[in-house]
């Protein structure tokens, strides 16, 4: 919604609804090469084209980014999980912290995903960050108190596992969302509002209707046992813990607000520059 109504408030005369959200003939780029010769998603590195002709010479279309989008949402859907889960064995400094290491895994995505070359001082410059704060995890001292009478000796060490295997995941999954939304600012004349209303747009669609599935007990996916749908698990939640509901509408509100200043900064200067700059945000807030 806050997606929608920002393209509304920045709507062009003459633009139509279809324009707007991002789905007219002219998605694709014919010229990635901005007037100041700098390639749009450029500070993120440059694809290579391994043989094959540039996304504005194929017969594209908007079904090709509708596909993008459905990509970047089952990657979103399906990391998130992952994260949350990871809170139950290690604790939420140390999950920050280890999130901000989150540059290795955008980088590797956008290399396997779509051969995308960086700068060599980028290289260094992630490597330096990630052994810095993994330096500051190590010798930081970890809060002990969050498992009470399980935090010692090998369930500890389980704990751990357990939780880094599931952070794991969900930064190799976010890897991969990021390396796809560069990718479509890469190959198509989207803003990053439009992206913004689209991917949100099929999480919600693709969460909900998860949600009001009677799947069986799915570790971390669908922990909900008994044939009971998360939907009906969350509504019993809030029914008995009525006080959450405005946490949690703060929560949507500034999460929507603080996304149209994230799609914006994805659009201008690509996800690597973005997780660098949350990263050094998350790490301050532990000095």
């Amino acid at each position: 919604m806050s997606a929608l109504i920002y393209l509304f408030l920045r709507r062009k005369p003459g633009q139509t609804f279809s324009e707007l959200l991002g789905l007219s003939p002219s998605i694709v780029r014919t010229n990635t090469t901005k007037a100041n010769g700098v390639a749009n998603g450029a500070s993120n590195g440059h694809a290579k084209l391994n043989g094959h002709k540039p996304a504005s010479l194929n017969h594209t279309s908007s079904r090709s980014l509708l596909l993008r989008y459905i990509q970047c949402s089952f990657f979103i859907t399906f990391a998130a999980p992952f994260g949350f889960a990871a809170l139950s064995h290690i604790s939420y400094p140390a999950m920050v912290l280890a999130k901000s290491c989150k540059l290795v895994p955008v980088m590797v995505m956008n290399v396997l995903l779509y051969r995308r070359a960086f700068a060599r001082h980028k290289y260094v410059v992630v490597g330096l960050v990630t052994v810095g704060i993994t330096m500051f995890m190590g010798f930081g001292g970890e809060d002990s108190k969050k498992h009470g009478t399980k935090s010692k000796g090998n369930q500890t060490l389980w704990h751990n596992i357990i939780g880094m295997t599931y952070l794991l995941i969900n930064l190799i999954l976010d890897g991969a969302t990021n390396s796809t939304q560069d990718e479509v600012f890469a190959r198509y004349k989207v803003t990053g509002q439009q992206m913004m209303f689209w991917i949100n747009l099929l999480c919600t669609l693709l969460t909900s209707l998860i949600s009001m599935l009677p799947l069986p007990y799915i570790p971390v996916l669908h922990p909900s046992t008994g044939g009971e749908t998360e939907l009906k698990s969350a509504l019993v939640f809030l029914r008995s813990h009525p006080t959450i509901i405005y946490p949690l509408v703060q929560f949507a509100l500034t999460g929507a607000l603080g996304q149209l200043f994230i799609f914006e900064t994805l659009q201008h200067f690509g996800s690597l520059t973005l997780v660098y700059a949350l990263s050094m945000g998350i790490d301050s807030r532990f000095r």
